[in-house]
């Protein structure tokens, strides 16, 4: 015959056990969604957003996604990211997202805005210009946008918005 006894400290360790093993249940659970995140973030990383040193650097930048510019911006200029975001500045960073960038990441940095004319938008009958938002060498928003303040905005990869 076997006694078997039990004491507050083995009352204890089982109890640890049973709440590790609820923990690593509800991780599980949760599992699929950092997938997701995983996967978007496994297709950004397959566009390479650094090394944007020179100005032909950006041209080739811009000509992976099939953009044709003119070769001179036609405007540069350098802000800082604001630490809160409006409503249409949110709106720009979900662009930003949907290509694996987030402008939010640079809140408070000072960042170089260049502008180029694409010369070979097809759809559009405006004038379409391409922005890249470089901090340190690296794309950290770019987009596809018209002139027309009616007009679309959207990633370089993404559908028209208009």
């Amino acid at each position: 015959m076997f006694i078997y006894s039990l004491r507050a400290s083995t009352l204890k360790f089982f109890g640890v056990v049973a709440l590790a093993v609820l923990t690593l249940a509800a991780l599980i659970v949760f599992v699929p969604q950092y997938g997701e995140t995983a996967a978007t973030e496994a297709e950004a990383q397959t566009v390479d957003y650094t090394g944007m040193r020179t100005n032909e650097d950006r041209i080739a930048f811009l000509a992976r996604f099939g953009i044709e510019v003119e070769p001179t911006p036609l405007e540069s200029c350098e802000f800082t990211v604001p630490a809160e975001f409006d409503r249409v500045l949110a709106g720009y960073n979900e662009i930003q997202k949907e290509q694996g960038l987030d402008l939010a990441r640079y809140a408070r940095k000072s960042v170089t805005r260049y502008t180029y004319t694409v010369t070979n938008y097809e759809g559009y009958e405006g004038t379409v210009y391409a922005n890249l938002i470089i901090y340190r060498d690296r794309v950290v928003a770019c987009d596809i946008c018209s002139a027309d303040p009616h007009g679309f905005v959207s990633g370089l990869t993404g559908e028209r918005d208009t």
